[in-house]
């Protein structure tokens, strides 16, 4: 899939000439980090608009994730970016630490935290709740032990917001392969989550 940057007059960039502007980035070459994020920033804000975040009015908007996102990530501190893949199996991780935190934070803020409370939809794998959603994560750590790629799917899938037609062309499979397997993954995050 090819990455389009904000600027609509700007020209189509290929896979490898994003991978070698995340790279020059990595090495502290500031106009490449500019450029980079400018080339992936629509398609991060896409995946967060999937994501789920801002669901019913909250304060914490896809645009505000992708920022987050992006102080999280500093390209500066990444180490050398393999490819396309790779780079958003690194943001699909950010975003899932960056809910995680925000879990934590309105967990604190029950217990007199008095953090400023944003959301991030994590119902659809029934976490409604800041202590449900540290559960997601226990459930999940459990899950990327007992079976790395289905752990990956739920992070590019639902915390990166991928659809799943994205996923099977990342991973050179059929979309139904993936569908099959979110399910897998799902039905075991539920299980984890019910026994606690």
């Amino acid at each position: 899939m090819l990455i389009r940057g904000g600027n609509a007059e700007a020209p189509m960039a290929t896979e490898a000439e994003i991978t070698e502007l995340l790279n020059a980035a990595t090495s502290g070459d500031a106009a490449a980090q500019d450029a980079a994020y400018a080339l992936v920033y629509d398609e991060l804000k896409r995946c967060a608009r999937r994501q789920g975040a801002a669901q019913n009015g909250a304060a914490f908007t896809p645009t505000a994730l992708v920022s987050e996102l992006y102080l999280k990530l500093q390209l500066g501190n990444l180490g050398r970016i393999a490819n396309r893949r790779h780079f958003f199996a690194l943001a699909a991780r950010a975003m899932r630490q960056i809910t995680i935190d925000d879990a934590r934070r309105r967990a604190s803020s029950k217990r007199g935290g008095g953090v400023e409370d944003f959301e991030v939809n994590t119902s659809d794998l029934g976490a409604t709740t800041a202590e449900q959603t540290l559960d997601l994560d226990a459930a999940l750590n459990a899950l990327f032990k007992r079976d790395p790629e289905l752990g990956q799917l739920v992070e590019w899938h639902f915390f990166a917001g991928l659809t799943f037609q994205d996923i099977a062309d990342e991973l050179g499979c059929h979309e139904r392969t993936v569908r099959h397997d979110w399910e897998l993954a799902r039905s075991y995050l539920r299980r984890a989550m019910d026994a606690k």
